[in-house]
């Protein structure tokens, strides 16, 4: 059964294992640098250790761009670390967020206090230790048009230096590819819509008329729920990866890395137990048993069928591995990756029936989002 699983994974036709979806900044003829059509809205909560590399980041994509940093009750300097990286060449506004009302996400509530200060046709959402390499937003503006898209996002290049991020943050986004899959998002059927919250170009307007972010208050995945309310209000959406966006911030060790995935990944499911076992039953199936029945299993018929299954597996994850330039020896500890994910995704599911979840930036919510620490 996990030699039909990585199977049918290779022989889909939208194929989500290869990497055909990309954005590089190269692969675009810059004409105009003049920013005037564009706001980046920035929510920051105690990102001073990041905020100065992605404003200095952001002052090198063009002049006459307007920033705006809404502060969502940072108490580490952020503010102050932000007004002296301000680049020179664009127009920073801070906003002081306001307490975080009931049924919100904080993200969302920083965005939507953010937005009503946007004045410019063009929004580009980015997340607070995104940097962008020169030339990202102006290639941006000109694939979005190109493409013809309303909403334009990419999956940003993760800190995947140390053991554990090796061997865990390309699988992050492998297994989004599998769940999302960047062919079929891309089209204009609304079955299926990813988004890439970390670095999101898209329209003033199209924000607008979806109701602004408290179309989405709620949501967890925002980036995944944005995309959907944009297809639903009849906007086409793109998503790829990329090396011009990275993410600055380190997953120090498995514990961060579970954090991590674990806060979103029973949502994924919509909190569906028979989801959650449905998902138990495939990576076991794909994952756990063919290593065991190679190790394990006398007979040879099924040595041969759990050894097909492994060498589907390698092949699927290799071209993840190789966009990221990491060790395809890497690939043959899918099993061992695939495990700790389903444990992240039980871990998750707990939490939540413990009534406790942590959406962003260390804040500790009940189910209904009710804030227990503002």
């Amino acid at each position: 059964m996990g030699a039909v699983v990585w199977l049918g994974i290779l022989i889909s036709p939208w194929q989500p294992w290869r990497n055909r979806e990309r954005f590089a900044v190269d692969d675009w003829e810059i004409e105009n640098t003049d920013l005037r059509q564009a706001t980046v809205l920035i929510p920051a909560r105690n990102e001073a250790k990041f905020i100065g590399s992605v404003l200095a980041a952001l002052g090198k994509q063009g002049d006459g761009l307007a920033i705006i940093l809404i502060d969502d009750r940072s108490d580490d300097g952020t503010v102050e670390a932000a007004r002296r990286a301000a680049p020179e060449n664009c127009n920073l506004l801070i906003v002081a967020g306001a307490p975080l009302p009931s049924g919100w996400a904080g993200k969302m509530w920083a965005l939507e206090q953010g937005l009503a200060h946007v004045k410019t046709p063009l929004v580009l959402l980015l997340d607070a230790d995104i940097s962008l390499a020169c030339g990202t937003l102006p290639a941006l503006i000109k694939a979005k048009q190109a493409k013809g898209v309303a909403f334009f996002s990419l999956m940003v290049a993760l800190d995947m230096r140390g053991f554990w991020q090796a061997l865990l943050m390309p699988a992050f986004v492998y297994f989004f590819k599998l769940l999302y899959p960047f062919h079929l998002s891309n089209r204009r059927s609304r079955l299926i819509a990813a988004g890439a919250g970390g670095c999101i170009l898209t329209e003033r307007q199209i924000l607008l008329s979806i109701g602004g972010f408290a179309a989405i208050k709620d949501a967890i995945i925002d980036d995944c729920s944005l995309a959907r309310a944009v297809k639903n209000n009849g906007g086409r959406t793109w998503i790829g990866l990329s090396h011009s966006a990275r993410s600055l911030r380190p997953y120090t060790g498995l514990s961060e890395v579970w954090q991590m995935v674990s806060r979103s990944a029973f949502t994924q499911l919509r909190h569906s137990i028979l989801l959650l076992l449905f998902c138990t039953a495939i990576f076991a199936l794909a994952c756990g048993i063919p290593p065991l029945i190679l190790i394990a299993v006398p007979v040879v018929a099924a040595k041969l069928i759990a050894a097909t299954a492994l060498t589907f597996m390698v092949i699927g994850y290799f071209p993840t591995l190789s966009y990221y330039r990491m060790s395809g020896f890497l690939a043959f500890a899918m099993p061992l990756i695939g495990m700790l994910y389903l444990a992240m995704t039980w871990s998750s599911a707990f939490d939540y029936w413990r009534g406790r979840r942590s959406l962003w930036k260390g804040r500790v919510y009940s189910r209904d989002l009710t804030d227990n620490n503002q």
